[in-house]
């Protein structure tokens, strides 16, 4: 059987970092803390779990920190985790069994990381993360904001889920000041780098430098595919908001470039001729999410309403707006397959009861 170091940096964790420990603290063989200045029971706290806690100087570079939490393991393999991260129950077992019979010749283990919940807890957004690395193969951590492990070999995806549980929102404008820092003191960004300062700027509602950074970062025909549609789909968003259109319709087409269409991107163009009234437009998108299949072993996004509670709701609507109300029940009740009980559900429901009467 395989060891496990479980390597993680924190700061000012003590509301969360008990629980993640818990979690995780019967299937490591080592855990490691890597503090980049907790002023609160951080390290107090994670010293009741491992002796192996180290003091790091915060230098606006994650993957520095993070490359040093590396260099302090000692086992097989290497697991990371953020503080705010827990494995629930079901996944402990399944990550039991692999760390069991792992077999030694693979290098890397992807898991899916559950990042998004709707008010009833059902999974909206997730994604593959490079989880577990053999560590004598001494993997790196790149770029200073939204790090990745470089991983190669045999790589291979494990249905183990690590579920994201955020407490607090994060710091605003932490990334997008650590960017624009390293932008003025010369630094080139990246084809991944450009795609993220983007997506820094979009959620800090610069959208005019989004704009201009998305496009330039599609404009290095560099960028990983499944980054390449969701930079379409962003600055889809965008163009939405500065009312362009025409550019906001073109990118989303441009999407289709790279590969198959994606499930988002559909229903933005649904929304793109809902909101001109061209519901039997609307509709073909909408429809045509229904017919796609969802991907399952790709390491992109995948917003998971949008590929069945969205679009048939959304169709619910088109219908009702058309006068087919045979059909707006129909995609009322797909809808409640993917979300049963959801309120909005319900309500049509009661809608179409009150039509009928």
């Amino acid at each position: 059987m395989v060891t496990i170091s479980l390597c993680m940096i924190v700061k000012n964790e003590e509301d969360v970092i008990a629980r993640c420990l818990d979690s995780v603290k019967d299937i490591v063989d080592e855990i490691i803390i890597v503090d980049t200045g907790s002023t609160d029971n951080t390290k107090e706290i994670v010293k009741g779990y491992t002796d192996k806690v180290f003091d790091f100087e915060w230098i606006d570079d994650f993957s520095a920190a993070r490359n040093y939490s590396f260099s302090k393991a000692t086992k097989d393999f290497i697991l990371w985790l953020d503080a705010d991260d827990v494995i629930l129950e079901k996944d402990r077992e399944k990550f039991k069994q692999l760390k069991q019979n792992l077999d030694n010749k693979v290098d890397a283990v992807m898991m899916k990381y559950n990042v998004g919940f709707d008010k009833n807890g059902n999974v909206t957004l997730s994604y593959f993360r490079e989880r577990l690395s053999k560590r004598i193969n001494n993997y790196q951590w790149m770029e200073p904001v939204h790090e990745y492990l470089k991983v190669n070999g045999n790589t291979i995806n494990s249905d183990i889920c690590i579920t994201h549980k955020k407490e607090r929102v994060a710091v605003q404008g932490r990334n997008l000041s650590i960017y624009k820092k390293n932008i003025s003191k010369g630094m080139n960004l990246t084809p991944r780098g450009l795609y993220y300062y983007a997506r820094e700027l979009f959620y800090n509602r610069e959208y005019d430098d989004a704009i201009k950074h998305f496009n330039k970062f599609l404009d290095t025909e560099e960028g990983w595919v499944e980054d390449n549609i969701s930079a379409c789909y962003t600055l889809s968003i965008c163009y939405n908001i500065k009312n362009d259109k025409k550019n906001m319709l073109k990118v989303l087409l441009k999407s289709f470039e790279y590969d198959i269409p994606r499930g988002e991107i559909c229903c933005q163009l649904g929304d793109y001729y809902f909101n001109d009234k061209d519901y039997k437009r609307a509709i073909f998108w909408y429809k045509l999410v229904l017919e796609l299949e969802k991907p399952t072993d790709g390491w992109g996004f995948i917003h998971h309403d949008y590929w069945g509670y969205i679009p048939c709701m959304q169709l619910c609507v088109c219908y009702d707006k058309l006068g087919n109300i045979e059909e707006a029940i129909k995609y009322n009740n797909k809808a409640a397959e993917y979300k049963p009980n959801d309120p909005a559900v319900e309500y049509n429901k009661n809608y179409f009861k009150n039509i009928g009467k």
